[in-house]
């Protein structure tokens, strides 16, 4: 048995999410799909984290297990053969010890949201941005964004069908960046509610509209009508993964 470390690159937007299931197409399935048709294997791969509909990402780390040993280089080629005309690829590809885990060894996680503020709506990155037409108030943004660093009770940024068996999270940190049309949001963290950044991204573009949400009463009320609106999957990305051997500050 063999154990391989890959990082994946994904486009979500027709895809259900990375988790394998009867519903419609997933990054899974088709890793699985790939895997299967170059040495007849389907073995379980596993995420460092499982994006929903529409996400997408960077470099997504994951493993699996084969029972026949491989090259890495090979199995790199052979699944980036099956791949070429889906939204998934295969970066890179390494043989790792079998203790390894995608999910359960990752010290941390990246996401990035990216909002497009102008008044004409995207062509080119529709699906990839989220469209806000009206202006936003960055520094007011900013402001917020520092409130919602640290060790808190998620409850008001948690989906209602979110499985985790507590809210209380570390976010690392939270940075706003404006370059031109773009507000580009970056959030770090060990691990993550169900869409507990497209909550905060939502809630903090609603404060950019100067609308009155105030972050500190939000964690207080621990409900999640008490936050802004959830922000859409196509402006959300998955960058990636850090484990033992890399910094990431601060962990739970």
């Amino acid at each position: 048995m063999t154990r391989y470390k890959i990082t994946v690159e994904y486009d979500g937007t027709d895809l259900i999410g990375w988790q394998e299931n009867r519903q419609g197409p997933s990054v899974q399935s088709i890793l699985r799909d790939a895997i299967e048709k170059f040495c007849g294997e389907r073995p379980d791969v596993v995420a460092a984290g499982r994006t929903d509909a529409g996400v997408h990402a960077i470099a997504m780390v994951a493993h699996f297990d084969l029972e026949k040993h491989q090259a890495a280089s090979t199995v790199m080629r052979a699944m980036n053969f099956y791949l070429v005309n889906s939204p998934v690829s295969v970066l890179t590809c390494d043989i790792v010890p079998d203790d390894f885990n995608a999910r359960f060894s990752c010290i941390c996680r990246h996401y990035r949201y990216v909002v497009l503020n102008r008044g004409s709506q995207p062509v080119l990155e529709k699906n990839r941005v989220w469209w806000v037409p009206r202006k936003l108030n960055i520094a007011a943004m900013r402001r917020a964004a520092e409130k919602l660093v640290g060790y808190h009770d998620f409850t008001s940024f948690r989906a209602s069908e979110c499985q985790a068996k507590s809210p209380v999270k570390t976010l690392d940190s939270c940075t706003i960046k404006h370059d031109g049309d773009y507000v580009i949001f970056e959030f770090s963290a060990r691990s993550f509610l169900h869409h507990q950044v497209r909550n905060m991204v939502g809630t903090l573009v609603e404060i950019g509209l100067d609308k009155p949400y105030d972050i500190d009463e939000i964690f207080a009320a621990k409900n999640r009508s008490a936050a802004g609106p959830t922000a859409p999957a196509a402006g959300l990305f998955f960058v990636s993964a850090d484990y033992a051997t890399d910094d990431c500050g601060e962990h739970e």
